[in-house]
């Protein structure tokens, strides 16, 4: 499928299904009950609230019809009750902001994220790609998100892990969240949000039908064509170290990333979870420290006592 066609049927399918969920008395319009046959609003009744045509409208529902206005894109979301994120998506899928992408880099890992991260201290600190990637984490972040997997598995390129897949396909993130399911809706949301900023990336649209096909919830969610912004979420998460502990998850945008985010965890100052996330960081004390601390002790014990091979010192006997 090219990017044309591609780009055409994800447009059609997200006002089909935003369409679909909307009521007439949602919108003010009188509901005939039964003798609906269609789920949701009627083609010519969204038409007539976005003042637009109605061939217009399904020309662009049906993916016939490109590069609709701005204008015409903001009466939809209008007429659809969208939020910011859908809006924006909404127009992200449309044909004239496809036109001008260019083909990204490949995703790494710069010296400045990484002193970006540092920058962060203690605080948990996941840096994730635009197929949600873990491109690295710091020493808080792992222990917090994923302290079953080995600390250097984001280093390994073709098999490191992804925050989606690990929330569906993984038993210790599904069991991370009190709210397993709204977890799951954030996380489908935002996917589909990156489907539409970059929907020839072959990896994302992998990424898709493995969790797809292995996966009956995201399958039945991704079909929603729901959008999350990567903004800020609170979550109570069930940590098997520290228990329970309300936590906010920030997203920030990487300067010039190109679409990587750090996604940042702090909890209220004074609660019981910031003393958790304390906790938890008093028990990452890195094996490098640890041999540090034990070189130390040998050193200091050394200075406290004659080497084993050198000969003993004659005591001067104590005069009367």
């Amino acid at each position: 499928m090219d990017e044309t066609t591609h780009g055409k049927s994800l447009l059609g399918e997200f006002l089909s299904t935003r369409r679909a969920g909307l009521k007439p008395a949602d919108v003010g319009l009188p509901d005939y009950g039964d003798r609906r046959r269609v789920p949701g609003l009627r083609r010519e009744e969204l038409a007539q609230l976005a003042g637009v045509s109605v061939a217009y409208y399904i020309r662009l529902e049906q993916g016939l019809s490109l590069n609709a206005s701005p204008q015409v894109l903001d009466a939809l979301a209008t007429a659809l009750r969208l939020d910011g994120a859908e809006r924006h998506h909404l127009h992200t899928l449309s044909g004239d902001t496809r036109q001008r992408r260019r083909r990204l880099p490949a995703e790494r890992v710069t010296a400045a994220v990484r002193q970006l991260v540092d920058a962060f201290g203690d605080s948990p600190v996941v840096v994730v790609g635009r197929r949600s990637d873990i491109l690295t984490w710091n020493r808080a972040g792992h222990a917090l998100f994923a302290g079953h997997l080995a600390p250097d598995s984001p280093d390994q390129t073709a098999t490191r892990p992804n925050t989606a897949r690990l929330v569906f396909l993984d038993a210790h993130t599904r069991d991370l969240y009190v709210d397993w399911p709204r977890k799951a809706r954030d996380v489908v949301g935002k996917l589909r949000q990156a489907v539409g900023e970059y929907p020839d990336d072959p990896h994302l649209a992998s990424l898709i039908g493995e969790l797809t096909m292995r996966s009956p919830q995201f399958a039945t969610l991704w079909a929603e064509h729901r959008v999350r912004a990567w903004d800020m979420a609170e979550y109570r998460m069930r940590h098997p170290m520290v228990g329970e502990l309300d936590v906010l998850q920030h997203s920030l945008p990487v300067p010039r990333g190109q679409g990587i985010r750090l996604v940042v965890t702090t909890a209220a100052p004074g609660s019981a979870a910031q003393a958790a996330l304390q906790l938890l960081n008093q028990t990452l004390q890195p094996a490098a420290d640890m041999s540090a601390t034990a070189r130390s002790a040998t050193d200091l014990s050394a200075t406290a006592r004659p080497a084993a091979d050198a000969p003993a010192r004659a005591v001067p006997p104590m005069r009367s």
